[in-house]
């Protein structure tokens, strides 16, 4: 099997095995998305598989699949595609970074940071939120199921 590697795209920050090489189905099994949601990621520019087979068959890295799960991580979270392209973007310049840029993206890494704990602590509300309703329900279930 011949492989060709990625001709543009993402660097990524090493990992466990990076050069270990996985078919879309391994990879969404171990990152837990679809084989559809890869491949829509692909179309967005959020992921670029790092080799194809000369059959085109996409086969994904470790950091290729650390960058699912960034990306599965941001989207319970109501990050917008451009969004997740903004943080890849700065994940990925980060190790090469020289002093004043390492500062820049540490800043704008700090911005998604303050975001995504905003949005967890709406969501641990809506999570309150919810529990109570459902012990209401539970409640008036026994109450009416309870012998007199």
């Amino acid at each position: 099997m011949t492989l060709t590697g990625r001709d543009a795209g993402p660097r990524h920050a090493s990992g466990p095995a990076p050069d270990r090489l996985m078919q879309i189905g391994e990879a969404a099994e171990r990152v837990g998305l679809s084989i559809r949601t890869i491949r829509h990621y692909e179309q967005v520019g959020l992921i670029v598989p790092s080799a194809r087979t000369d059959g085109g068959f996409r086969l994904y890295t470790e950091p290729d699949l650390d960058r699912l799960g960034v990306v599965k991580r941001m989207k319970p979270l109501g990050f917008t595609l451009d969004e997740m392209r903004d943080l890849l973007g700065i994940l990925d310049a980060l190790p090469a970074a020289d002093d004043d840029e390492r500062r820049a993206l540490l800043d704008r890494l700090a911005m998604f940071h303050t975001l995504a704990t905003t949005r967890v602590d709406a969501l641990r509300e809506q999570l309150a939120t919810a529990e109570g309703f459902a012990d209401t329900l539970r409640q008036r279930i026994d109450k009416h199921t309870r012998p007199d």
